[in-house]
């Protein structure tokens, strides 16, 4: 079983970046889906962005795709997700996520999870 370990969050001033990395043990990411998910307090969990492991295909929800892009190196099996101009609304625990199941699209189940690093951006 593959295992996802996150790191690069923190407490960054609004304007500020952040890199989020998440690295898989165990095994490989071969074929998988993988990607980014968010959940402020109070708030439903939503997807970020994503990207296909053995090809180019990439998604950015609408409010971050300016300003974030998420990235592969195989070499390394990481996961990687560049936050630039971050604003307060983006301050929420960022997980990164596998889906092992086949087919296109980005409503899918994610069965593989890391443990969730906390990104929390002052105004």
């Amino acid at each position: 079983q593959v295992k996802l370990v996150e790191s690069g969050g923190g407490l960054v001033q609004a304007g500020g970046s952040l890199r989020l990395s998440c690295a898989a043990s165990g095994r490989t990411f071969s074929s998988y889906t993988v990607g980014w998910f968010r959940q402020a307090p109070g708030k439903d969990r939503e997807f970020v962005a994503g990207i296909s492991w053995s090809d180019t295909h990439t998604y950015l929800r609408d409010s971050v795709k300016d300003r974030f892009t998420i990235s592969k190196d195989h070499a390394k099996n990481t996961l990687y997700l560049q936050m630039n101009s971050l604003r307060p609304e983006d301050t929420a625990v960022y997980y990164c996520a596998a889906s092992t199941m086949e087919g296109s699209g980005w409503s899918r189940s994610w069965d593989i999870w890391g443990q969730g690093t906390q990104v929390t951006v002052s105004s």
